[in-house]
């Protein structure tokens, strides 16, 4: 699993940093996490291709996370898209999308499915073969989402050298996957552990969006390998964070070391800051594993 950062800024872009959005990429698929003001540029200029991704998700109704939205929707559709699109949002975002498209009579090239999000509940939005999705309640000035995604162990990894060198046959590959020995005509066995290593291990991926300080949605996030959570403002800004519904870096520190994760990403700078540094400064004073994120990256999960 991989987060790359299209948007890492809160409310304006300024110091070439543009409003969220972020590409989780599992096994070949991508779900985009929210949708700022020019996330389609930010995906052509990374690389991240619209036709592998199935899944939009949108935190909440302000505008610095869904701006970008009608446009990649209708650049999809001029670029031929047959492909179906789930988009997963506040119920208030579809008579807008309807608006946009009304008035300019367009009439999209794939199906366009919209889901929306229940206020201050958490559920599956999405569980296949690859991955899940679960959203969870986060706390901010209106309703607002967090997402949970979980990859799935594909199972053991096959070793094609040595399956030829052992005569096992590609139809039994899938039951090597699940750890099956193969038994040749003769009645030879062959140990599965000779033909495959130790598979990658599910993933445990946290995006917080924007939300105060606040430990309720705890349990959602716990042993997650990484955690994404915002940080709008320095500490010196605490009173104006929580006013405002944002947090600290040093906040969301302590969140990150009460749910026990590996890593913790920082973003939604406010647009006060230039420099990121002490964003990062500020938080391994209280979790050691700290990254503040910068738009372009990709990292592993």
């Amino acid at each position: 699993m991989k987060v790359t950062i299209l948007g890492n800024n809160s409310a304006l872009p300024a110091f070439g940093r543009h409003p969220t959005a972020q590409a989780v990429q599992v096994w070949g698929q991508v779900l985009l996490l929210d949708c700022g003001e020019a996330t389609q540029i930010q995906m052509q200029r990374y690389g991240i291709r619209w036709r592998n991704m199935q899944h939009i998700f949108i935190s909440h109704m302000h505008g610095d996370h869904y701006f970008g939205l009608p446009g990649l929707i209708n650049s999809m559709s001029l670029l031929g898209r047959v492909a179906p699109l789930h988009l997963y949002a506040p119920a208030e975002l579809w008579p807008i999308i309807e608006q946009i498209q009304g008035v300019a009579e367009t009439v999209l090239t794939y199906p366009f499915h919209f889901h929306p999000l229940t206020p201050g509940v958490s559920e599956r939005l999405v569980d296949n073969e690859y991955f899940s999705v679960d959203s969870f309640p986060v706390e901010h000035r209106i309703p607002c989402h967090g997402f949970l995604i979980e990859s799935k162990t594909r199972g053991r990894k096959i070793l094609p050298d040595k399956c030829r060198e052992n005569e096992i046959p590609r139809y039994f590959y899938d039951k090597l996957k699940q750890g099956e020995d193969y038994e040749k005509q003769d009645g030879t066995i062959v140990k599965n552990e000779w033909v495959t290593t130790e598979g990658l291990p599910p993933k445990k991926y946290a995006y917080c969006a924007d939300t105060l300080f606040t430990d309720s949605f705890l349990p959602h996030i716990q042993g997650a390998d990484m955690v994404y959570h915002e940080c709008t403002y320095l500490e010196k800004d605490a009173e104006k964070a929580a006013v405002r519904f944002h947090s600290t870096a040093r906040q969301a520190a302590q969140l990150a070391k009460m749910a026990n994760t590996k890593q913790l990403l920082l973003g939604h700078y406010s647009s006060k800051y230039r420099e990121l540094e002490p964003f990062v400064e500020e938080a391994q004073l209280v979790f050691p594993h700290v990254t503040a994120s910068v738009e372009g990256t990709t990292y592993d999960v």
